[in-house]
């Protein structure tokens, strides 16, 4: 019997054992995606006789004689179906990835299922979103509106790609693979801290189809950090290709490429090794000690490690006033240890690349990547070879968040690239994207804080210890941003900053949305809230009293921000916004009933809109014959929206619609340089390149029109159709286009843009919960987030990606924890042990948004990516202490950990705890200190 995929009949015949995703994929529907191989995320979802089903854990087999459809199917040629249409119109998607998987589940959805939406996509998982437009989308609310020519920013422009989404025809990074491609698999350490004495190949070469095994001995000696950052020292250089010592459970210790993957995988479990087991560390306040193992034994001036000796990769030792007679004058002092949790990316495309080299022997890299640019340096160090023989492009990235300013799978592919001659590719398994990549620094921060009676803060003291794992990518910078704005947000003449960024045999930690800030300002601003109720002051209040204003110095006792200046303030409309909204919601939301316990939160936060020293990027944009525009522009767009704000950007410098801007991003090979898309830098350094460039190109047109009609530049205006000159002469853009080129006059413009002068963005965070003492249980009642994002250029994105942050917040709040063993191993290495937010999981967060006009940004644009994050842990710890009396100091907030902090207090539904001083939690009780004079 055939099979019929999308109304076709194939004679293809699966092979023994495979599953249908990579059956279907095999046979060209790309729209079926690899999120979990577990059945856990849905993105591989199809229908098997209109039954959805997760292809991935479907043996191949029983598709046959059935009718099997993918998201490739539903469109009626160039119609949509209709769940695709609404899917578009509400823009229901962020990077893409999950949403093919997700039409497959909501097009099949009854009336009543449609009603129950927490029940009926609890088998659909999305990382970008929040959930809220996908919901939207489901009940067909659309957002997308139509643009006027040369008026397309301010307004909800649909994205770019929203068509070839929704119907799965937008390529990500594995899809159309290269004829001849090969596929690696890696072995990976078993031992925490060990190294390898020998490896015996000879098993693994033997199996049929197997074409090389790549260990040490193969790799180049250079050293590098995997972390991807403008300046290549910003990290010390510890890691190699493949490395004879092993640092973490998971790390690589040889690749096998072979002609299938299950070849690859049965080389990878032929290979013999012999380690020799090394003393390891696993707490990096141990690991500070002498007589400690040593991870990284390397000079200190050869590696940029700031103490190789005590496993200490930098340190932060900054004054500012005298902290001490700070505390002398409080009238109120707190101090408290916090500890936040590794947390995962978990994007729902995994780390994967193809290297191959081109026709010209250029080694060619396609790669999930933040940093396309970063990564082709780091490569051209790594093998020797100059920019021009080094090409790294990108398609459409399935989430990064951090995760994927990191070099992890392109230069052991590329090894076997240059050494084979054939594509090879390596794509990540979601256990490898935890054991084998990297997580959220988990930090204990000690604070310790005093103020006056009035409420004046008088001094601020922090010690910071980041455990940064077995290789230090990121761990200075994470460091230095962690405690710089989280610092440096509140006016205080006294402060002191002690922070340590220390290596462990544990699973490398690295960039993570929010760079830092979220770990310190959970702890700061769960510190802010105990100070104001032991001066018996309003949280809110208190914090209005001590938040920078505008003209106030930006202090920070971490880092330089002599280049920050404010663009705009609105820090203040966002404590007013959320204050009122929770005030409003006491009378509107109704408590859940008896057993429960209420309280309300806040916490803020702020973050300069590019990183320090420097953040590039560059942008072209010409006119085609056919008198549309061809943007291009180094970004990569993995759920960003930096798309389409682009396309708005340059349609409305030229006068035109975001729909005549064709853009094409992300290849070294086409543009100039862009440092990336991280630190919040999308829009407001390479959309200013943009913008400018768009600026340039209409005045290069204006002044080629005059040139060829003989009038002044100033009487020649670009319009939609063309450039008008003088009285009314017309000249068509595409008329345009052929005359100018042939008299050898400009067509395009190009645009660099530094980032500094950098400005600054403020979110506040907000919640109304209720808590049930017997149970542990958090209910949010009410979720309210303002952000100060200056002009708005495209608000169904901005509210999106607010919303997704503010998801993805809530999940590393209340949910999400890497959990690591005794002996450093990750044992919850899946999706469904690690508890990704559902939908029934993330309430629905009302956005607010501050009025105000950046003077740097673009079109006054300021960062609105990762910021929604980092003030929404503290928000709900501060919420929680205020129904309960008792403050919880370790994240997450999970039911167990709830329940057991209420029960040793004696909280009860009836007996909340209560008074200024927090009752202890267990585990910490010698960490508390609260004094009150």
């Amino acid at each position: 019997m055939t099979y019929s995929i999308n109304g076709s009949e194939t004679g293809a015949v699966p092979r023994p054992g495979q599953c249908l995703r990579t059956f279907l994929r095999e046979q060209g529907t790309f729209g079926v995606r690899k999120g979990c191989d577990a059945g856990d995320c849905g993105a591989c979802t199809v229908w098997l006789d209109g039954t959805p089903v997760h292809s991935c854990v479907t043996p191949a087999f029983r598709a046959r004689g059935r009718d099997v459809t993918t998201v490739e199917g539903l469109a009626d040629g160039a119609d949509l179906h209709p769940v695709q249409r609404d899917f578009a119109e509400a823009q229901g998607f962020q990077c893409g990835f999950c949403t093919s998987g997700m039409i497959m589940t909501a097009a099949k959805l009854t009336p009543e299922q449609r009603a129950d939406l927490p029940h009926a996509l609890k088998g659909n998982l999305c990382r970008c979103t929040g959930y809220r437009a996908i919901e939207d989308a489901i009940n067909g609310v659309p957002h997308v509106e139509a643009t006027r020519a040369g008026a397309s920013a301010g307004h909800n422009a649909a994205a770019p790609g929203a068509r070839e989404i929704v119907t799965g025809k937008a390529l990500f990074t594995l899809d159309l693979p290269p004829d001849g491609l090969l596929h690696m698999k890696l072995l990976r350490s078993p031992h925490a801290h060990a190294r390898v004495i020998a490896v015996d190949t000879s098993a693994a070469l033997a199996v049929p189809g197997v074409r090389a095994v790549f260990t040490h001995e193969d790799a180049p000696p250079v050293l590098y950090s995997s972390g991807r950052h403008e300046h290549l020292t910003d990290d010390p250089d510890d890691t190699r290709v493949l490395d004879d010592v092993m640092r973490h459970i998971g790390q690589r210790v040889a690749a096998v490429v072979a002609e299938t993957v299950a070849a690859a995988e049965e080389g990878v479990r032929a290979l013999v090794v012999e380690y020799e087991v090394l003393p390891a560390v696993f707490d990096p306040e141990l690991a500070m000690r002498p007589g400690a193992p040593v991870i990284h034994p390397k000079p200190a001036a050869e590696s940029r490690i700031a103490f190789p000796e005590r496993n200490t990769i930098a340190e932060i030792h900054g004054n500012l006033g005298d902290v001490a007679a700070g505390f002398d004058e409080a009238d109120a002092i707190y101090e408290q240890i916090y500890h936040t949790q590794r947390v995962q990316h978990a994007a729902m495309e995994t780390h994967g690349c193809v290297a191959w080299v081109d026709e010209r022997g250029a080694l060619t890299v396609r790669t999930s990547t933040q940093v396309p640019f970063l990564t082709r340096s780091a490569l051209c160090a790594v093998f020797n070879l100059p920019p021009e023989h080094v090409r790294v492009l990108t398609v459409r990235v399935g989430g990064g968040f951090g995760g994927k300013q990191e070099m992890l799978v392109e230069d052991v592919a590329s090894l076997a690239a240059l050494r084979l001659g054939r594509p090879v590719q390596l794509e990540l398994t979601r256990e490898e994207q935890f054991t084998g990549t990297t997580s959220r620094h988990p930090m204990a921060i000690w604070v310790r804080a005093g103020a006056r009676e009035d409420g004046t803060l008088t001094a601020l003291q922090l010690r910071v210890v980041s455990d940064t794992g077995a290789y230090g990518n990121h761990a200075a910078g994470v460091l230095h941003h962690g405690c710089g704005e989280s610092v440096a947000v509140y006016r205080c003449p006294n402060k002191k900053v002690d922070a340590y960024a220390v290596y462990t045999n544990t699973v490398p930690a690295g960039a993570f949305r929010g760079y830092g800030l979220s770990q310190t300002i959970f702890a700061i601003e769960s510190t802010m809230d105990e100070l104001a109720r032991l001066l018996h002051i309003d949280p809110v209040s208190f914090r209005e009293r001590n938040v920078i204003r505008p003209g106030d110095p930006m202090v920070s006792v971490s880092n330089e921000l002599d280049d920050v200046e404010y663009g705009s303030y609105g820090l203040d409309q966002c404590l007013t916004l959320v204050r009122d909204a929770l005030a409003d919601s006491r009378n509107s939301v109704p408590a859940p009933g008896p057993g429960w316990l209420l309280g309300d939160g806040v916490a803020l936060s702020l973050i300069n809109t590019i990183p320090p020293r420097g953040h590039y990027a560059e942008t072209d944009v010409r006119l085609l014959a056919d008198g549309t525009y061809q943007l291009m522009v180094g970004t990569t767009e993995f759920g960003n929206g930096t798309s389409t704000v682009h396309t708005q950007l340059a349609a409305t410098a030229l006068g035109t619609t975001p729909d005549r801007v064709a853009i094409a991003q992300s290849d070294t090979a086409l543009v100039g340089h862009d440092t990336g898309a991280y630190g919040s830098t999308g829009v407001v350094v390479a959309g200013k390149a943009t913008l400018l460039a768009a600026q340039a190109l209409r005045q290069r047109l204006r002044e080629a029109a005059a040139v060829l009609t003989a009038l002044p530049p100033e009487e020649c205006e670009l319009t939609e159709e063309g450039v008008v000159c003088g009285s009314g002469t017309m000249l068509g853009l595409p008329e345009l286009h052929r005359r100018a080129t042939e008299a050898g006059l400009p067509v395009q413009a190009h645009a660099r843009t530094d980032g500094s002068p950098r400005s600054v963005a403020f979110n506040v965070h907000g919640f109304r919960v209720a808590v049930r003492p017997r149970t542990g249980e958090i209910l949010i009642l009410k979720s309210v987030h303002a952000a100060d994002a200056g002009v708005v250029l495209n608000p169904m994105q901005l509210v999106g990606q607010i919303e997704g942050g503010v998801a993805q917040a809530i999940g590393a709040a209340v949910y999400e924890e890497m959990r690591i063993s005794a002996d450093g191993r990750v044992v919850n290495p899946a999706l469904r042990d690690y508890h990704l937010p559902q939908f029934a999981d993330v309430p629905h967060t009302e956005v607010l948004v501050a009025k105000t006009a950046d003077t740097l940004g673009p079109m006054g644009a300021k960062s609105m990516s990762e910021s929604p994050f980092n003030p929404v842990a503290p928000a709900l710890a501060n919420a929680v202490r205020d129904a309960t009396g008792v403050r919880l100091t370790s994240l997450p907030l999970g039911r167990d950990r709830v329940w057991e902090a209420l029960a040793h207090a004696g909280v009860t539904a009836e007996d909340p705890a209560g008074g200024p001083a927090p009752h202890a939690v267990p585990g910490l009780p010698e960490e508390t200190a609260v004094e009150r004079r």
